[in-house]
């Protein structure tokens, strides 16, 4: 179930591991749609390492609730299980291919933690920094086909080079995505 996608997103699931790639791709399509792909990858690897941790661990079962939200500058992805057990950071040896995964969520993420929910289990959660808009959009915007001084404006004048507002044999831009 996803809910409030504008700036808030929660799924619920049983933490299996053919639920855990879904997961991952409905974070990674939110994230896409809030306009954050350069989040996508350590979002996703963020979440998977705290979904397997549920899977491979939670107990009395795997059902758990991943939550992402964007507050202005940050967004953080948490998970929620039933399990009340805190998880431990390991050092795992070179060959170990188990208990990395608390230390590469704590790589990835600008913070980390962990916090009880009760006597129903824990949250864990981290924060990636959300980039700032890469270009401000004035606050109006002229009619469409309104002449206003720009990079085609005749530069004795001050007036457009055509009534329109755009370059000799050039169209106006267009969007590619529909809507």
């Amino acid at each position: 179930m996803i809910s409030q996608p504008s700036r808030y997103c929660t799924v619920e699931l049983q933490a299996l591991p053919s639920r855990i790639g879904q997961v991952r791709r409905i974070v990674s399509a939110q994230l896409r749609y809030w306009h954050l792909d350069p989040l996508i990858d350590r979002a996703a690897l963020g979440v998977t390492e705290l979904l397997t941790n549920v899977h491979r661990h939670a107990q009395p079962d795997k059902v758990c609730t991943v939550e992402i939200e964007l507050l202005l500058d940050r967004l953080t992805v948490s998970v929620h299980d039933h399990d009340p057990r805190l998880p431990e950071v390991h050092d795992a040896e070179l060959f170990e291919t188990c208990g990395r995964g608390l230390a590469m969520v704590a790589a990835v993420s600008q913070s980390w933690g962990v916090r009880p929910h009760g006597d129903t289990g824990k949250v864990v959660w981290f924060t990636l920094p959300a980039p700032t808009p890469a270009v401000a959009l004035p606050s109006t915007y002229p009619a469409y086909g309104v002449a206003t001084p720009g990079p085609f404006a005749d530069l004795g004048t001050g007036a457009p080079s055509l009534a329109d507002g755009h370059a000799p044999g050039h169209a106006p831009a267009r969007s590619a995505v529909v809507g």
